[in-house]
């Protein structure tokens, strides 16, 4: 899917402010550069691999629930370890955690680029999503920790913007490779970019730490949350194949939902949790995140389809593909500051409501149109609604998370929120791929845009239904 929100958000800067490292002027532009080029190789293989996954199946005799899996793998690793990646860096250096997440992004890469089955690709794909959940939450962490408070918000702005052109270019980009050059090109283009960085963060890069940082990392509640999520994602990829009859598929379902119980338990008792459960005690923050994850889960569900629509259905290359999610971006990116000042003036609670409103409508157009409706109608024109209703909802959506908590909490506030977007994409893929890839294609896929419709919906009921009127949130 194609990149719709930094992740994790600026609120996850906060706490590093706390043993902030002195650097230059000239360090600290190090720092952008190597920050920006870790966002970008992490935002286009997101992005571009969707375009690609027609191509992938055919190359490597994939069926419907390989491919899913070639996402989903990805995803499973990204929302396991996306905490405990950003408290590693907080503990034990950023930096040395930035630079091991790039190392370990490149090689999976390379993997990804040799891969000469599908499974090999899916593994190395799981080994690229435990990659970047340790460089994107120290990607901040270090913008956060090297500028001054009078200079981050300017420094943020920028990496947000050369995100927001990774995210616009990352489609286009993959599917130009597609067509003209092989799929494979796409993931040797980041072991490049990945060891200039590593250069650069090696040379120039201060190190920083939290010297309030808890002494523990929680890794057994990232394996669990790493067993019972992906047990349930192969649950659901395995259902419409299966069926019942086949006991692995009870087996993992039921098996997936006593380990995130176990889960959650574990993170009641443990002293130093990646998830504190007190913090949903606020009805906004649980709230705001089952907003996120009813509304992340219809896009990522949507966008991994849309690639199948327009090759497969509707024929277009896959160049044309990928160009479909250009005007997404590019809203998104033009309208932050405006939809910054329909908080200013609304606060949360409208724009929350009124945002996810205006993506169902996006998904109702989706919908509506046939394989004889015009590339313009049923692709360019329904996918901007959606741009323009993210752009109303995003600003909203991270100040609400972090007027949702005390302000020590709000970054692992806002990773929670993060986390809970990439699990919502996760059996979103899962279950959409089962409805749409798995018989006739066109009608598979229209069921899952008026699914999506309704799931933006019920988003929108979550922030009525929450959300104080007239002002942002409060704890």
């Amino acid at each position: 899917m194609t990149n719709v929100r930094a992740r994790p958000s600026a609120a996850a800067i906060v706490h590093a402010t706390r043993g902030r490292a002195e650097c230059t002027l000239a360090q600290r532009r190090w720092v952008l550069v190597a920050t920006i080029l870790a966002s970008t190789i992490s935002y286009v293989d997101e992005s571009v691999v969707n375009v690609a996954l027609p191509t992938i199946g055919r190359d490597l005799a994939a069926g419907p629930a390989n491919l899913q899996w070639v996402i989903n793998a990805y995803t499973l690793c990204l929302a396991a370890f996306l905490l405990v990646g950003g408290a590693a860096g907080d503990r034990f250096g950023r930096r040395r955690i930035f630079i091991a997440g790039l190392v370990l992004f490149g090689a999976a890469s390379l993997g990804c680029g040799l891969s000469r089955d599908v499974a090999q690709l899916v593994a190395a794909r799981a080994v690229q999503g435990a990659g970047a959940a340790l460089l994107i939450p120290c990607s901040l962490a270090i913008i956060g920790a090297a500028f001054p408070e009078a200079e981050r918000g300017r420094a943020i702005g920028t990496w947000a913007g050369f995100s927001a052109v990774s995210a616009a270019i990352g489609p286009l980009l993959g599917g130009w490779i597609v067509d003209h050059l092989a799929w494979q090109a796409i993931f040797f283009i980041n072991p490049v970019l990945g060891l200039f960085a590593v250069w650069i963060a090696w040379r120039h890069v201060p190190e920083s730490v939290d010297p309030e940082a808890p002494r523990g990392i929680d890794w057994p509640g990232a394996l669990l949350a790493f067993a019972g999520l992906g047990s349930l994602a192969y649950g659901l990829i395995a259902l419409p194949d299966t069926g019942f009859d086949e006991a692995s598929v009870p087996a993992s379902l039921a098996g997936g939902a006593l380990l995130l119980a176990l889960f959650v338990w574990h993170e009641g008792r443990t002293s130093a949790p990646m998830m504190p459960l007190g913090l949903f005690r606020s009805a906004t923050f649980s709230g705001i995140n089952a907003l996120t994850l009813l509304l992340y889960g219809a896009l990522g569900g949507a966008f991994f389809l849309l690639p199948f629509d327009l090759i497969s259905v509707h024929h277009t290359s896959a160049t044309m593909a990928g160009a479909v999610f250009v005007p997404f971006t590019v809203i998104m990116a033009a309208l932050s500051r405006w939809s910054g000042g329909l908080l200013d003036r609304f606060g949360a609670r409208l724009p929350l409501v009124m945002g996810p409103s205006i993506v169902a409508a996006g998904f109702g157009l989706f919908a509506l149109a046939g394989p004889a409706t015009g590339y313009a109608l049923a692709f360019l024109l329904p996918v901007s609604v959606v741009g323009l209703g993210m752009a109303v909802t995003v600003a909203p959506l991270t100040t609400a998370v972090i007027a949702a908590v005390p302000g020590h909490q709000t970054g692992v506030a806002s990773g929670i929120n993060n986390a809970v977007s990439s699990v919502a994409s996760l059996f979103a893929i899962a279950i959409f791929g089962a409805l749409a890839l798995h018989g006739a294609l066109a009608d598979g896929i229209r069921l899952a845009m008026w699914i999506a419709m309704a799931l933006s919906l019920a988003a929108a009921v979550c922030a009525a239904a929450t959300i104080r009127p007239g002002a942002a949130p409060g704890r």
